[in-house]
């Protein structure tokens, strides 16, 4: 069975914690053999951790979402840099910007990003980032700092060509999520997809979130799983018109590189 990697999965969310082992067995089964647990919060980036650090081939991510951007205070960056110390801990984020919702104010919104701009430049970590209704400033808060981060990733790209050239003209990676199998909004994204480089893309499930509207026969459930990986990476395929098979190990190689994992054994 042909290996994927999920560069983002809210494992920490509380629709998990009834079947939690059995929704890391699904995934093995499907040929997810490793995960990045996302940690958006001061506690769930702790959560992610602690998670990554109980299960060999699940790691983490650290950092304060958009959203709860008025959590990051001096107390909440020390936090996160202490997280960043730890081995299972492989990138600063989720961060970034929100303007769709704008659930915190927007200064917050850039000041928080800014911060954790400065901790992953600190520690040599990438970045893995949000960005949704907030282009152009995301690219020019980003701009500013650039020469100096690892690498990034934006992470679940919904955006127009506009945003994605200017970020691939950052040199960021490109997360692509089961958004691309909605008919309702992510038909843009099927053509887009083909003009991200071989060697800037990766594939997520961002679950519990954004379930394959693809999937046959359509699932109880809306919770969506890293099992169904296999469906964003079947329909990214055929958006670019090469096999599974090659999407599979061109999107697994990439992860594997910027979140510098090891090599399944």
């Amino acid at each position: 069975m042909t290996e994927l990697i999920d560069i983002g999965a809210n494992l920490t969310h509380d629709s998990f914690d009834h079947d939690f082992d059995e929704v890391l067995e699904r995934a093995a089964q499907a040929g997810v053999t490793q995960m990045m647990v996302t940690g958006a919060s001061r506690e769930g980036s702790e959560q992610a951790r602690e998670i990554a650090a109980r299960h060999e081939h699940l790691y983490a991510t650290a950092g304060i979402h958009p959203h709860h951007a008025e959590e990051t205070d001096a107390s909440t960056l020390s936090l996160l840099k202490d997280l960043a110390g730890d081995d299972r801990v492989k990138a600063i984020g989720e961060t970034g910007l929100d303007y769709f919702r704008d659930f915190s104010p927007r200064p917050k919104q850039v000041k928080s990003f800014e911060q954790h701009i400065e901790l992953a430049i600190d520690t040599g970590l990438p970045m893995f980032l949000h960005e949704r209704d907030a282009h152009p400033t995301f690219a020019e808060v980003l701009r500013e700092y650039r020469d100096n981060i690892s690498r990034a990733v934006v992470h679940c790209f919904t955006g127009e060509k506009d945003a994605l050239y200017a970020y691939l003209d950052l040199d960021c990676y490109i997360g692509i999520t089961g958004w691309i199998c909605d008919e309702r909004r992510g038909e843009h994204l099927k053509t887009l997809v083909k003009d991200i480089p071989d060697n800037r893309l990766m594939i997520e499930t961002d679950a519990p979130y954004l379930m394959p509207r693809t999937i046959r026969p359509k699932p109880k459930t809306r919770r969506n799983e890293p099992m169904n990986l296999p469906e964003v990476c079947r329909t990214v395929a055929e958006c670019r018109e090469v096999t599974y098979e090659a999407l599979a190990r061109l999107t697994t190689d990439n992860a594997r590189s910027f979140f510098d994992l090891p090599r399944e054994v």
